[in-house]
């Protein structure tokens, strides 16, 4: 099995543009078991305060029913506190090949680096991370 791991937010188009990224893989369908990752944070507290788990996250839910729906293994998983720490523990936890991060759009300037998150997990794994862009 060929094991991702998608760490999502709250912005549903994000998450779908990952997925899609998954989806496209060859023989997904056979070879792909996904992880998708929501850490709750103090900046996501506000978005999800009504939400007791991850998988009632909108963006989680239809990220996971997307990847079911292409035929692939899904696995919803949470965890709380720093994202890229966290990223990077279920990376190494799922032994996953690959992870499928979510990119943000940015400024002339800001385009000449990633987001902190992005660039933390990039600079701290031995795993190739891909970025998305966005479905909007």
């Amino acid at each position: 099995m060929y094991r991702v791991l998608i760490p999502v937010d709250t912005n549903e188009n994000r998450a779908l543009a990952q997925v899609d990224y998954v989806t496209a893989l060859p023989t997904a369908a056979d070879a792909v078991e996904a992880y998708v990752l929501f850490v709750f944070t103090e900046e996501s507290e506000a978005a999800v305060e009504d939400h007791d788990s991850a998988s009632e996250i909108d963006a989680v839910r239809r990220a996971a029913e997307t990847l079911e729906d292409a035929g692939i293994d899904v696995t919803i998983v949470e965890d709380s506190g720093d994202t890229e720490e966290d990223i990077l523990e279920h990376a190494e936890a799922h032994d996953v090949d690959t992870i499928v991060l979510g990119g943000r759009k940015r400024s002339p300037v800001g385009k000449a680096l990633f987001g902190s998150i992005s660039q933390g997990v990039i600079l701290n794994t031995d795993r190739p991370v891909v970025i998305t862009g966005s479905k909007e």
